[in-house]
């Protein structure tokens, strides 16, 4: 929760920049204000889609919402094995970011892990395309309403516009490559 918080400190400082309330920001980024003023007090999971239109509107790096950091490179980044930047937005969810240092991106890869819980599905839903890859484990994943299974290997590329969401199966971890678009 920690890292929650740091995220709604940036989100407050970026809303305090730009000299915009909690209406005007809300209503530029269609989140809607409960959602938003629940962000900015960090006691819950902020989902990635919320911060990517918050970035995209004002034309700043996920990374700087994300991690607190500017992406610098433009020819290349190379992240080697387990050392992206991560975050852990929930107990359940932890991201980390493959290209966090390469700046202007046009898509953001990350590798996500989901624990497996009993809660109900978070759904998340933003402009763009996304792909999903899974590493290992299972996951179902909802589009729309529509469950499917991914296994290992399996992958998947979807109209992210649509209210989608995902959850670990069989009692276990599930990791997958996910770009967003």
């Amino acid at each position: 929760m920690d890292e929650i918080k740091q995220i709604a400190e940036r989100l407050r400082g970026l809303r305090d920049i730009l000299e915009l309330s909690v209406d005007d920001l809300s209503a530029e980024c269609c989140i809607s204000k409960e959602e938003y003023i629940q962000a900015e007090t960090g006691d819950s999971d902020i989902s990635v889609s919320m911060l990517q239109k918050i970035a995209r509107k004002y034309d700043i790096a996920l990374d700087a919402l994300m991690f607190g950091e500017e992406p610098k490179m433009n020819s290349y980044f190379l992240t080697r094995a387990g050392k992206g930047t991560s975050i852990e937005r929930t107990k359940v969810y932890k991201y980390q970011s493959l290209a966090a240092g390469f700046i202007h991106r046009e898509a953001d890869p990350f590798i996500v892990t989901v624990e497996p819980n009993d809660a109900p599905m978070h759904y998340n839903s933003h402009d763009g395309q996304e792909f999903n890859y899974v590493l290992e484990g299972r996951m179902m994943i909802s589009i729309n309403g529509k469950e499917l299974i991914l296994n290992e290997g399996d992958s998947l590329y979807f109209n992210s516009k649509l209210p989608h969401g995902m959850k670990a199966l069989d009692g276990k971890n599930v990791r997958f490559l996910a770009i967003i678009m």
